[in-house]
């Protein structure tokens, strides 16, 4: 890796989380909550409203108390909504934070000024409330979702720390950093590739899923490529190095997956564009109020005391509630169900999608192979696999195993036959005396090497099994082709009806694979997808769901490292199953069982929880609907004013209301 990637921590891989509690933990907004919370009970007890509500006995504390807890809560416990208004009105996009740090320091300032000897009532304990609920609110949302975006260091791991450099004819282990370009280096059975590079010697095998998405290990041999982080296979390979750091095919997803993180939207979510249109309300209500009644010829304590009140009041507490409230119990919700919720918007962002991108190697299907046929030529089926699955007992490659399993299912418990003097050959398969006759079993063009014959029927077997983008084995004596094996990547079981459910849910659903059009049109037929995209490399995901994304809003659904820009630019990235921590890191949401029908309960589950996020918005604020004309004085002629205590209740009656409706989500979803 490039000596610069180890100096600068990863950024966030969610921008969005972090425009809001940019550097904050949970536990930052835990402790300011309970030293508020223990500086707000003797303000409480001083205010004369609350004590009258409560009918305590009067107050012989300090006077000047609640003016000294004030000014600590306000700038200890609000300090933080202070600064989110600051970085809010950089951005020009007022949101929660600049109307809470609005409400609580035009109380500050207005109970100052009362303390100092201007006319009126102080409003210590709306200030201390509000300040309060709303960091109870920041810390139970974080509490909930907390992902920090570990994608790149996770993706630097890949990348092992030494390499084993070949001079003069020694091997010495230097730091993969210190490969330059030409140097040769030497790659055992096993290992990972640390640089991109070209085969100079020996043969293998490769596992390159983590880049193309494509569950088989492709063959290597001399003058054949190698990428940084492919996992080698059997062979021992002497490899010259081409490319090296960012250059590598690794380091150019880490610069997408890098750009990715940084460009994606600031998404303003339901809560801030409500906040937003509050705070636009309480600057021009407070305004207008006050140059009423000063017009009108009141006091100036008067007017100044009606437009407090009403910017105060257009804070309302319930809407420190009203989504956080709905999120904790929806991420709590989906985790019952093995589905990760990794940052808020998630929930807002599945409501209106059109598109559902899904990868199909380890997502659609299991990324493990199983035998769909058995072709077989001068010898029966059973026979042909006793003997292959014989040989293969000694290899460790995932169609050895596969063979293994089918001629296990097939034949039953029975001992296999234990050939003699077995051999692996890198690249090629396996060789081993059976009854003193020599098999091999292994790829079909070995066959073609060494000049095998060949029947009509096992040729045509075998253009039928590439035209369905299937892997062959083939078994052989010394003399012919015996039989093929036709492996397929296992369609997962549920995939069927998770694609059935998407398109009566309205989406429209798509195929993307790095795999061949033939393999790609086998498995979209028998899944129901219309459209689909073949022979995808890992750039072109992105450039597909761009696409996608100009047609309309999409999702991804992916798992492989080659997944995570693509995850990252879909308006909702969904990381499934045992896929890598990579994938996991760039996603919205993680389904923690690879099963897709969770796709189609996520987005279900989104629905329901928008719905409560709404009727949440509507009770924090329709109560303020109602109060705000009423604390500007709009009835001060007919002798009524909204007294502040009465406020109060209607304030916890709203808050209390969101809190029950924010629990009523699982009936919503189940019931759905």
């Amino acid at each position: 890796m490039p000596p610069h990637h180890h100096h600068h921590p990863p950024r966030r891989a969610s921008p969005k989380a972090s425009d809001r509690h940019a550097g904050h933990t949970p536990e930052m907004f835990r402790d300011r909550f309970l030293v508020s919370l223990l500086l707000t009970l003797p303000i409480l007890y001083a205010s004369h409203e609350v004590r009258g509500f409560l009918r305590l006995p009067p107050w012989e504390g300090v006077p000047w108390m609640p003016l000294l807890f004030g000014t600590l809560i306000y700038l200890y416990g609000g300090g933080v909504f202070l600064q989110g208004a600051g970085r809010e009105l950089r951005g020009r996009r007022p949101g929660m934070m600049t109307l809470v740090a609005l409400g609580i320091t035009v109380a500050y300032a207005y109970s100052l000024g009362v303390e100092l000897g201007l006319k009126g009532q102080p409003f210590w304990w709306e200030l201390a409330t509000l300040v309060d609920v709303m960091l109870l609110g920041h810390f139970l949302e974080m509490k909930a979702i907390l992902g920090a975006g570990e994608a790149l260091r996770a993706l630097a791991k890949l990348i092992p720390q030494t390499a084993h450099r070949i001079k003069d004819g020694r091997i010495e282990d230097v730091p993969s950093e210190a490969l330059k370009e030409g140097d040769l280096i030497l790659i055992r059975p096993g290992e990972q590739v640390p640089v991109d590079g070209l085969v100079v010697e020996g043969a293998t095998s490769m596992n390159e899923a983590f880049l193309t998405g494509e569950s088989r290990p492709v063959a290597k041999g001399v003058g054949d490529e190698v990428l940084a982080g492919a996992l080698n296979g059997e062979g021992a390979i002497q490899v010259r190095v081409t490319r090296t750091g960012a250059s590598t095919t690794l380091g150019q997803i880490m610069r997408l997956v890098e750009e990715a993180q940084v460009s994606r939207s600031r998404f303003q979510d339901l809560g801030d564009r409500a906040a937003g249109w509050l705070f636009y309300v309480a600057v021009l209500g407070g305004s207008l109020t006050f140059f009423f009644w000063i017009a009108n010829g009141e006091p100036l304590s008067f007017a100044l005391e009606r437009a407090v009140t009403v910017v105060v009041i257009a804070c309302p507490h319930a809407l420190g509630l009203a989504i956080p409230l709905v999120v904790v119990n929806a991420t709590a919700l989906a985790a019952q169900r093995g589905i990760l919720i990794r940052n808020r918007e998630a929930f807002e962002r599945a409501t209106g999608l059109r598109y559902v991108a899904l990868d199909k190697t380890g997502t659609l299907t299991e990324g493990r192979f199983e035998v769909r046929a058995v072709y077989a030529d001068g010898l029966g089926e059973r026979e042909a696999l006793t003997l292959a699955a014989a040989l293969e007992a000694f290899s460790e490659h995932p169609l050895a195993e596969a063979i293994r399993d089918y001629a296990q299912a097939r034949l039953g418990p029975g001992t296999l036959p234990s050939p003699t003097g077995v051999q692996a050959v890198p690249g090629k398969g396996v060789e081993g005396y059976l009854d003193g006759q020599l098999y091999r079993v292994g790829r079909p063009e070995w066959a073609e090497e060494l000049g095998l014959s060949t029947s009509p029927h096992l040729v045509q077997a075998l253009g039928e099994i590439e035209a369905r983008g299937e892997s062959a084995v083939a078994l052989m004596n010394e003399t012919r082709l015996l039989a093929l094996f036709a492996l397929r990547d296992r369609p997962r079981p549920s995939a069927r009806e998770a694609i059935k459910r998407l398109k009566a849910l309205g989406f429209t659903p798509v195929m993307v694979t790095g795999d061949a059009e033939a393999v790609a049109k086998t498995v979209a037929m028998e899944l129901g997808i219309a459209l689909y995209y073949a022979r995808v490399l890992p750039q072109d995901k992105v450039r597909i769901v761009r696409e996608l994304k100009s047609r309309g809003p999409t999702a991804f659904v992916g798992d492989g490292i080659n997944d995570a820009p693509a995850l990252l630019e879909a308006d909702l990235g969904i990381a499934i199953g045992a896929g890598t921590h990579v994938a996991m890191e760039s996603a919205d949401a993680v389904l923690v069982k690879s099963d897709p029908l969770d796709v189609v309960r996520l987005l279900h589950l989104a629905q329901a929880t928008r719905r409560k996020m709404l009727q949440n918005l509507f009770w924090a604020t329709g109560y303020n609907i109602l109060a705000l004309p009423l604390a500007a004085g709009v009835a001060y002629p007919f002798g009524l004013l909204l007294p502040p205590a009465l406020g109060a209740l209607f304030m916890s009656l709203s808050t209390i209301v969101v809190a029950l409706n924010a629990l009523l989500l699982r009936r919503a979803y189940l019931s759905g």
